[in-house]
Order: C-alpha cells, then sequence, then structure tokens
C-alpha cells in the first residue's frame, strides 16, 4: 500500500466556487402572460449536477445561488442550461451556455455576462469512440487487385445518458462524392459504455490492374482523397420521435495512404447539418462567476520544507514575520490566503494557536475598541472559515428547523408600511416577526454547550486579548466575541441559509425579506451596543425593535458569551444528540432481508447523522431500515457493470449484507460516498478488502468466486489508516498555498526588498512598500528567504513532472483522444518550452 501512496503525482480538478447570478432579456412566452417560470441547471458535459430553485413569472430570473464541488472525473464542457417549467408537458430548454475547460481561466473568478446559445440535438454530445482502420491491397483470382477498408469499431466511453435510458448502437458510412455504403452495429442495452468489437468491410476501389509501383491508380488516388470514413452514434429509442443522435466522427480516408493501419480514440463531435441557428441576442444573457483550479499533487514528503515554515508561524516572534501572515500579506484578497491556511491548521491541530498569535498582533494595532475586528484583516477572514468548516453542524442543530418552518409556512413578517401587500395587517405582521425574533434568539443563547470546542477555544483567546489591551472597557470582552459570533456567523446564515447549507436554494422574495429583518435584529440583539435605536437606518426597525428594549435579553446574550468563551468550557453528554449530516432522495436496491423478496430498486428518502443511516419511503416517514454507524464496515464504489447504471456505490456491513445504492450524478455518488467514509472511518472492525463488482447468480462478477462470504478481491481505498488519509488533504493545501505564493512571487520579492530598505533606513517609509505590515525586517526578511527557495524547489519539481508527461503521453490515448483541445494547447505550450530551453 506504501508504493500506491508515494505515486508520482495525482491529478485534482475542482472548483473553489462558482455563482449563478441572474439571467436577463429571455425570450416571452407565446402566450398572454408572456413571463416564464424558469430555472438553471449546472452540467458535467450532458450530466447534471446542480438545480437551482425555480424563479416564477420573470424573464429577468435573479438566482443568486453558490454551488462548490470538487469535480471526480474528466470533461470537456462546462455547461449550464436555462429550462422554462411546463406543468403538462417536458420542460422546455431556452438556451445554454458551454464554455471549455480550456477556456475557464479566461473567466476565473469575475463576474461575466453570457450570451444564450441555441440547443439542438444535433449539438448536444459527449463521450469518446475507440477505432481500428485497416487499408489492405486485395488480389483477386483472376490477378486483379481492389483495395478494401475494414472498420472497426472497439468500444465508446461516456456516452450522454437521454431521458434516463443508454441503449447505443453505431453506424459505420463509406461516403465519397459519388457513393454512401452504410452499416450498423448491434444495439448494447443498459450502458453507456458499451463494447461493439464489430468490424466492417468496405470496398474502396474498383479492381484495376495489379501494379507494385502504386497501391491505386491515378483516378484511384483522386477517389479516395474525397472519401471519408463516418461513425454515428445513436440512442436506441422507443419513442415515436425516433432514435437520437449521441455524436459523430468523420474521418478523410487520405491519412490512410501513409500508414495502411491506425487505431486511436477520438472524442465525438457535434454534426453540422446546416441548420441556422438563432442569434444569440434572441435568447438572452447569464451572469456567472466560476473560480476553477486544477492542482498537481505531489506525495507527502515534497511538501515538508514548506509546510515546516508554515507550521510554525503560530510560533515566530513577531507573527507578522511568519509565513502564513506572509501568505495573506501578498495575496489580492485575505479571503484567498484564509481558506488553504485554516484547512492546514485544522488538520494538523495548530489553528487555535495560529489564530491567538494574529488576532493578538491585530488588538495591539487597534486603537478604538469599538473597531475591534470590524474590518476583512486575515485574522477576522480566518475566524471566518473556521467557524463554517466547524461550525456547520452546530448551525444544523440550533438554526435549521426553524428556517424549514418559516421557508414552508410563509408567514406575512413586512413591518415596512410602505411595502404592506392588500389584505395584511401591520400588527399581525410585526406580531409574527417578533415571534420568530424570540425563538431564534432563544434557540441560540441556549445553544453554549454545543458550540464546537475550536470555536470556543478561539473565542476564550480573543475574549482575553481584548481585555488585556482595554482594561477600562467592561464590555469589549463581549464584543470582541460577538462581533464573530452574532455578526459573522448566525446573522449571515440567517440572511443566506443557502450558503450554510440550511436550504438548498435561495428562499423566494418574501422569506428572503422576511429573513433579512429577523437577521437585523438578531445582529442588533447580539451587538450589546449602548444605542439600539440608532443601529436602524429605517424608522419602522427601530419601532419594532422596541420589544426587545428589556434588560433580559442583553443579559441572555452576556450569559451566552461567557459559557461559548469560558476556559473551562467541555462538551457534555446533551451535545452527543443525533446531528444531521446529509440527506436526499437516491435509488436503492432491497437487500434479500426476507427470503424470498424480490430484490428490485427503489426510490427512497436517505438520511445521514453521527448516529445512523437510514432510508424511508419520502421525507418525514418512519425508517424503513436503519444502519449504526459502527456497522458501516466500508463505502465503495460498485463498477457500472454490476446493474449497468452509473453512479453506484455500497455500504458494506457484519455478516457480507452489502446496500447498493444509486446517487443522482457523478458529484452526489462523491459526496455520499466521502461523509459515509468519514463519519464510520474509526469504526474497529473497518474492513481492509471488498468486492469492486455485485455477487449475481450465484459468484461475484470481480473475482468470479463463488461463495458469498469470499473476502474480496481489492483492497479498500476509504480503509487507509486515518492519518495517512488526512495527511493526503494536507497535502493538497500546501499545494495550493504554494501555488498562491508562487502566482504572488512578484510581490514576495518586492517585501523582500521592503525588508532591505527598512533595515538600512530609518526614514519615512516609501509609499511602495507601504502595504506590507513588517514590524521586524530581519525575521521577515528570513521567513522570505525561506518561502521563496521552498517555492523554488517545488516548481523545479512541476517543471519536470510536465517534461516527463509530455515525454510519455501520447495523443490519440484513451486518456488524451484526438480532439481533445485542452490537450493539443498543453502540447503546444511545452514545445515552445522545449524551444525556449534550446
Amino acid at each position: 500500500m506504501d508504493n500506491v501512496l508515494i505515486c508520482n503525482l495525482s491529478v485534482l480538478f475542482f472548483f473553489s466556487f462558482l455563482s449563478l447570478g441572474e439571467a436577463k432579456n429571455l425570450p416571452t412566452y407565446p402566450g398572454p402572460n408572456k413571463m416564464r417560470d424558469c430555472y438553471c441547471t449546472v452540467n458535467l458535459d450532458q450530466e447534471e449536477v446542480f438545480r437551482t430553485k425555480i424563479v416564477e413569472k420573470s424573464l429577468c430570473p435573479f438566482y443568486g445561488e453558490d454551488f462548490y464541488c470538487e469535480i471526480p472525473r474528466t470533461f470537456r464542457h462546462l455547461s449550464f442550461y436555462i429550462f422554462d417549467r411546463d406543468v403538462f408537458r417536458r420542460d422546455s430548454i431556452i438556451g445554454k451556455v458551454a464554455i471549455q475547460k480550456e477556456d475557464l481561466q479566461k473567466y476565473h473568478n469575475r463576474d461575466t455576462w453570457f450570451q444564450l446559445q441555441h440547443v439542438d440535438a444535433d449539438s448536444e454530445v459527449q463521450g469518446k469512440v475507440h477505432l481500428e482502420l485497416r487499408l489492405s491491397e486485395v488480389i483477386t483470382d483472376t490477378g486483379v487487385v481492389c483495395h478494401k477498408l475494414a472498420t472497426r469499431v472497439l468500444e465508446c466511453q461516456g456516452l450522454p445518458i437521454v431521458n434516463g435510458q443508454c441503449d447505443p448502437y453505431a453506424t459505420v458510412t463509406l461516403a465519397g462524392p459519388s457513393r454512401s455504403e452504410a452499416k450498423k452495429t448491434k444495439v448494447k442495452k443498459k450502458t453507456n459504455n458499451p463494447h461493439f468489437d464489430e468490424v466492417f468491410y468496405f470496398e474502396v476501389t474498383r479492381p484495376s490492374s495489379y501494379n507494385k509501383k502504386s497501391h491505386f491508380d491515378i483516378e484511384d488516388v483522386d477517389e479516395v482523397d474525397k472519401m471519408e470514413i463516418r461513425v454515428d452514434l445513436w440512442n436506441a429509442s422507443n419513442l415515436k420521435f425516433g432514435d437520437e443522435f449521441l455524436g459523430e466522427l468523420r474521418l478523410p480516408l487520405k491519412f490512410l495512404r501513409q500508414s495502411s493501419s491506425y487505431e486511436a480514440w477520438y472524442f465525438l463531435q457535434p454534426r453540422d447539418n446546416g441548420n441556422k441557428s438563432l442569434k444569440p441576442d434572441d435568447l438572452g444573457s447569464l451572469r456567472l462567476n466560476v473560480v476553477y483550479t486544477e492542482d498537481h499533487v505531489f506525495s507527502s514528503d515534497y511538501y515538508s520544507p514548506l509546510r515546516d515554515v508554515l507550521l510554525k508561524s503560530a510560533d515566530v516572534e513577531p507573527v507578522s514575520a511568519s509565513a502564513a501572515h506572509i501568505l495573506g500579506e501578498v495575496c489580492r484578497e485575505k479571503q484567498e490566503a484564509a481558506i488553504p491556511l485554516v484547512r492546514l491548521f485544522l488538520h494538523y491541530g495548530r489553528i487555535v494557536p495560529f489564530i491567538s498569535a494574529i488576532a493578538n498582533a491585530e488588538v495591539k494595532r487597534t486603537q478604538d475598541p469599538n473597531t475591534i475586528f470590524r474590518g476583512n484583516s486575515l485574522t477576522s477572514k480566518c475566524i471566518d472559515e473556521t467557524m463554517k468548516l466547524a461550525g456547520m453542524h452546530y448551525l444544523q442543530v440550533t438554526l435549521k428547523p426553524i428556517i424549514d418552518e418559516i421557508c414552508q409556512v410563509h408567514k406575512p413578517c413586512e413591518i415596512d408600511p410602505v411595502k404592506l401587500k392588500d389584505g395584511e395587517n401591520l400588527e399581525n405582521n410585526r406580531e409574527n416577526l417578533r415571534q420568530y425574533v424570540d425563538r431564534i434568539f432563544t434557540v441560540i443563547t441556549k445553544s453554549g454547550v454545543s458550540c464546537p470546542t475550536v470555536m470556543c477555544d478561539i473565542f476564550f483567546s480573543l475574549r482575553e486579548s481584548a481585555a488585556k489591551r482595554f482594561q477600562g472597557d467592561l464590555d469589549v470582552r463581549y464584543t470582541a466575541v460577538s462581533s464573530f459570533i452574532f455578526l459573522r456567523f448566525f446573522a449571515p446564515a440567517i440572511l443566506s441559509p443557502n450558503l450554510f447549507q440550511l436550504t438548498p436554494h435561495h428562499p423566494d422574495p418574501q422569506t428572503s425579506r422576511t429573513l433579512t429583518l429577523i437577521s437585523k435584529t438578531i445582529q442588533t440583539l447580539g451587538s450589546l451596543s449602548k444605542s439600539k435605536s440608532a443601529n436602524f437606518k429605517e424608522s419602522y426597525m427601530a419601532t419594532f425593535y422596541d420589544y426587545f428594549n428589556e434588560q433580559k435579553y442583553a443579559d441572555a446574550v452576556k450569559n451566552f458569551l461567557d459559557l461559548i468563551s469560558s476556559s473551562g468550557r467541555r462538551d457534555h453528554k446533551s451535545i452527543e444528540q443525533p446531528i444531521l449530516l446529509k440527506e436526499g432522495f437516491m435509488i436503492k436496491r432491497a437487500q434479500g432481508r426476507k427470503r424470498f423478496g424480490m430484490k428490485n430498486f427503489k426510490k427512497r428518502w436517505f438520511r445521514l447523522t453521527n448516529h445512523e443511516f437510514t432510508y424511508q419511503k419520502s421525507k418525514g416517514d418512519h425508517p424503513l431500515c436503519s444502519i449504526p454507524i459502527e456497522n458501516i464496515l466500508a463505502v465503495e464504489r460498485l463498477e457500472e457493470e454490476s446493474f449497468k447504471m452509473k453512479n453506484m456505490f455500497q455500504v458494506i456491513q457484519p455478516e457480507r449484507r452489502v446496500l447498493y445504492i444509486q446517487a443522482n450524478n457523478c458529484v452526489e455518488a462523491k459526496d455520499w460516498i466521502d461523509i459515509l467514509t468519514k463519519v464510520s472511518q474509526c469504526n474497529k472492525k473497518r474492513l481492509t478488502v471488498y468486492h469492486p463488482s455485485a455477487y449475481l447468480n450465484g459468484h461475484w462478477l470481480c473475482c468470479k468466486a463463488t461463495a458469498d462470504n469470499t473476502p474480496g478481491c481489492t483492497p479498500c481505498t476509504g480503509g487507509l489508516p486515518a492519518n495517512i488519509q488526512l495527511d493526503i488533504d494536507g497535502d493538497r493545501e500546501t499545494e495550493r498555498i504554494y501555488s498562491l505564493f508562487n502566482l504572488y512571487m512578484p510581490k514576495l520579492e518586492k517585501m523582500q526588498e521592503a525588508c532591505g530598505s527598512k533595515s538600512v533606513y530609518d526614514g519615512p517609509e516609501e509609499e511602495e512598500y507601504s502595504t506590507f505590515i513588517i514590524d521586524d525586517p530581519k525575521e521577515t526578511y528570513k521567513t522570505l528567504k525561506l518561502i521563496i527557495e521552498g517555492v523554488g524547489t517545488l516548481e523545479q519539481e512541476h517543471a519536470q513532472y510536465k517534461r516527463d508527461k509530455f515525454k510519455k503521453t501520447k495523443y490519440g490515448s484513451q486518456e488524451h483522444p484526438i480532439g481533445d483541445k485542452s490537450f493539443q494547447t498543453y502540447i503546444r505550450q511545452q514545445s515552445e518550452i522545449s524551444a525556449h530551453s534550446i
């Protein structure tokens, strides 16, 4: 296993952030209403991985939804489809935006309007085909020669699933100016990775006198140059509209004159049928913000020098001379540095001392206690990110039940007299809003024992630093903590519950307005400011807040803040209530609990908590099956060939019982596998081997063993020791930090110059250096030198890897089929680099 772990390099593709903003100027509906009910989907090629809410009765729908996922497979296009919901018929596609993978960097981390493009069946393709072509010379019994083409269709991979099924077949056509001859493979049922392995023969030239000097007569050469072989992939459909086109490949025969035999993988291409598309302006546009990163991660020992410098940051005096603080100084946005730093320090158990060090330094620089931790500093961003990671389950326990109720019940809560709807009563609305605020305030202030330990330890450090710095201000020990737990944690989660995984989508306008009013009130209650009414610009909010101008609310906030920032706080048994980790519909295969029961597939609502994994018919029903977490011995992918179904995984239990589950898409499957593996990773009886295929018809499909209790034939991926598995994640965060240092290398060098300038010149600071915080030039310079050396070493390793990959990779292989534009770009870049080096 060690040899597997120390593989040279793995490639990880993932979005760190994807924001679906809004669409505008959509075409009107061809009816009296003219409005549309629209939603947007995110697709990897043709596979849907995310869907927004439906925005009703609008031609300029605002979505405001964010989506993050790690991409578990290769892809060619990231696509966005705008659909118009139809109650009686299939939803219709208005238009799409398709961004090629190699073009994603052009739009990296910036809002961009994209024109919607027309969608037709001939342009919706994905997948690749494996072909072998052989042009041979045949001499007949009469002594004449003709030329035959053998076309072997071996297999396809990654074909799209159309209307929930894929029954593909291929047609092979030899076409020329005056001829067209077509042949067809067998239909392969229920698979989007069909194995055909069928050979078709075509007579290319007419018989002529045999001539050893030339394979073709002059006129035959001209004829061959104009011929092409075309392979079309189709989905055999039972619908009255006919079979669906899946993609095509066109190859001119003239390239075979240089080589009589040719075998390669090809990307399928869209079909150009000559139809004129609608003008893009006619379909409207879509605003997107895509952050796409592609990280190449080495094994752990490559990162030791840079990782060691980073992990010592909490112990460096002053902390402004540490590697982590320097990263925050050179990055364009503090958030950019905070995300990988927090993940790295959390992983190695160093997050509390690091945040304590940078927070203490920031408090010392703060002059006014009323502005403490109010800026977008590295400290603030790191604490925000820590709360998001460590406090997600805490939010689920405290806020989710009430947020769900607010989203479902839709009580009127508008208290602005100008915005009241017809028939609404202002006093009734105020009472509805007051009840919601009271309930949320109570559940927050009584949740102190549930606050995660790492957050409490950070709050204790903030409290102590603030109280020591501003000894004359008795409230600063509260405001230092409330500025995070209320202003940056609870209030934003109430305002935008979808960003904190409390709701799947951005709430509708009425619910969003209610949550905005609740969030404003909770934020003010938690701020403990002297003049509450002055916090509101709107008079109606000041009037509403009079309900809460009682000392009991301030006392409840202080008691809560005291509890979560106490150094002696410990978690109690009461915390160990079930915490919902993930839920949603999936399809499962019956486990065969009944001796003669049918093992069919059924759609069920699955629910995972930190105690058990259950499924029921529908959300809220009584569980049909419950698997305690300690009974999950392994969670692994299931090979598609087992049931001819994609995105399947298996949950292995004691006595070799296996629950087979199909997720909705590849991203969902990976999410479920990851979280189930994580929550069961410490189980003492975890398996080390498993069967990657199912037990069907009296044997295991993978190893052909006949006994159903035969031990697994493949090592478990999730059965690695926890520290090794976590080290891989730590390496990825270090790689991300390396990438940031490398990106901002000019700023690192400028900071070195600033250190030198400060060391030899004690006068007024030069303007170009004034943006850096440098408390100790000599210590900062030492750290910068170590960073630059570490980054340089890793840069050399990456360059060597790319050179080795360039030498080994074959264009037309399964990994890089012909038509792979990103690989063509890579080849061109490497050729330029090689030429430059020479």
